[in-house]
């Protein structure tokens, strides 16, 4: 039960996931559309307007997990400004009390941050990466959780076969492989930024390859092939 409770959540997920595609693609697209600021908006707007920071205070958060790194940006004028990372690198790893720093504004927040060697990076409101994010994760979530359902309920239908147990088994263990291979997709697309089209370019043929192996070991199971069929010896 605790599998089949796994995968309803995890399925759940990734449909929720999934229909978040559209809006990140639109936002994203907005961004890179947006004109620059004519004058100081004196409002939240959809224009680019770049704006010069101090460094209050910079904590990166290392080994405290679920802390995001974080850094207080502020203004000439003393107007603290709040801004959180997905990640210390390239930037934020090396913000300290004192720095200036460059940063975008949209939709009055700050989106991104630019060093003075010109290294740039994105805040945690940044739109850029959000598509990829919510393509990988779906795909994750979807790939693991609908084995996993189907493995969970085909012994359900087969009580006290035991080969339709194995079946059932084999088929949620490569729902952990496609899962895991979409997560390392995601992973590899955004260490090297590569384009959006990359994770299906990727995991599709890894999932094809687990899915036909999948098959094959769901069929040995019925089969009795993997039944372990070696007498206790005394």
């Amino acid at each position: 039960m605790a599998w089949l409770l796994i995968a309803v959540v995890v399925l759940g997920l990734g449909v929720a996931t999934a229909f978040e595609i559209p809006d990140a693609l639109e936002r994203e697209r907005e961004f890179r559309a947006a004109p620059a600021c004519a004058s100081v908006p004196v409002k939240a707007s959809g224009c680019l307007w770049e704006q010069e920071f101090t460094v209050r205070r910079a904590d990166m958060h290392r080994g405290e997990k679920g802390e995001p790194p974080e850094a207080e940006l502020s203004l000439s004028s003393g107007e603290p400004w709040e801004v959180t990372f997905q990640r210390t690198d390239p930037v934020a790893s090396d913000l300290g009390p004192g720095d200036k720093v460059v940063g975008l504004i949209w939709h009055g927040r700050v989106v991104e941050i630019r060093a003075d060697d010109g290294r740039r990076q994105q805040t945690s409101d940044g739109p850029l990466g959000w598509p990829e994010d919510r393509l990988g994760g779906a795909l994750a979530c979807v790939s693991f959780g609908l084995p996993a359902l189907v493995g969970s309920l085909w012994p359900l239908f087969a009580r006290g076969n035991r080969r339709h147990a194995k079946a059932g088994s084999m088929v949620r263990w490569h729902g952990v492989g496609m899962g895991a291979a979409a997560i390392l997709t995601l992973w590899a697309q955004a260490a090297n930024d590569w384009p959006m089209w990359a994770i299906p370019a990727i995991w599709g043929p890894l999932a094809l390859i687990l899915l036909a192996s999948m098959v094959a070991f769901a069929i040995a199971a019925l089969r009795g092939d993997l039944d372990d069929d070696t007498a206790p010896t005394t």
